[in-house]
């Protein structure tokens, strides 16, 4: 019996290595989060934890990126009101993406009557809006108007469509 009783711990002295365990396992997965939050953020799974994490740990995210959730709303192609071999495209488009996103580039791309392209062109946020953009991100639900010149292509050129990357 003696034995016995010596084997036995008392109940208050058992907490502290599954304390220690489970702390450890904690810290684990927060350094798992902050040292993969550039990974994490871009999945919109995970986005919302690790943007709750890094509001807590005061750490940063990277800006949201889905250039598919630009939604063109308007486009319009006339000739240029001072230039006579010119064209002025003005379109307008949303973020319909679920958080802010960085102003995406736009690329026009004129086609001829059977779809193929003739000719293309990346605008960055500051030629398509005339000056720099109001902030680093265009917030969800917000939209733009844009403005683009162009010099006036072949007369086989019918076509034109827009791709936001």
């Amino acid at each position: 019996m003696p034995r016995d009783s010596a084997r036995a711990k008392p109940a208050g002295r058992r907490w502290p290595i599954p304390a220690a365990i489970a702390g450890l396992a904690l810290l684990l997965a927060i350094q798992w989060l902050l040292a993969d939050r550039e990974r994490l953020a871009a999945d919109a799974t995970w986005r919302p934890v690790v943007a709750g994490a890094c509001a807590v740990l005061r750490c940063s995210l990277p800006p949201w990126r889905e250039p598919t959730a630009f939604a063109l709303l308007e486009r319009d192609v006339r000739p240029h009101p001072q230039a006579g071999n010119a064209l002025r495209i003005t379109a307008s488009f949303r973020n319909d993406a679920a958080w802010a996103q960085a102003w995406p580039d736009v690329v026009l791309t004129l086609s001829d009557i059977d779809g193929r392209p003739l000719g293309a062109r990346a605008f960055t946020p500051t030629e398509y809006l005339g000056n720099e953009p109001p902030s680093a991100l265009i917030d969800s639900g917000e939209g733009a108007v844009i403005r683009m010149d162009v010099l006036e292509p072949d007369a086989g050129a019918v076509g034109f469509s827009f791709d936001f990357r």
